[in-house]
């Protein structure tokens, strides 16, 4: 339990509150939810900068695929990250490890920030929305 209060208490993380109070949103055919929230630093990988590695996840790394690298959420895992500068979003799902670097909470394909708008930064404000299939929604 002090576990929980203590996170409840950091700032970067919030949680979204009562789930039936969260709207679905609808990605592809299927509804999700928003199940919490982050707050942080994005930044971006590409090949080039990790030429032919695999991602944690055993994936080969896409340019151009909706992915992204997180410390703790498991892989397969469906996210909306918001560019906080523009407000331009996209859903990605979870598939490495990483950022390693303080402040940062996701590292998305460069193909990602490309939709995001924030190549030529590198590194911006985000929310992250850890999105649930709305069918389990009450599990």
């Amino acid at each position: 339990m002090i576990a929980f209060v203590g996170l409840a208490l950091i700032p970067s993380c919030a949680d979204t509150g009562n789930a039936n109070s969260v709207a679905l949103s609808k990605v592809n055919k299927d509804e999700y939810r928003v199940k919490s929230v982050q707050h942080g630093k994005a930044s971006w990988y590409s090949i080039k900068t990790n030429y032919g590695t695999k991602t944690a996840s055993g994936q080969t790394l896409c340019n151009n695929a909706p992915t992204a690298a997180h410390k703790t959420l498991p892989m397969g895992t469906k996210v909306r990250v918001v560019n906080m500068a523009n407000n331009k979003s996209e859903v990605v799902t979870i598939n490495d490890r990483g950022p390693f670097i303080k402040g940062r909470i996701i590292d998305v394909t460069i193909g990602t920030a490309e939709k995001l708008g924030f190549v030529n930064r590198g590194v911006v404000p985000v929310k992250v929305e850890v999105l649930d299939k709305a069918e389990n929604a009450d599990s």
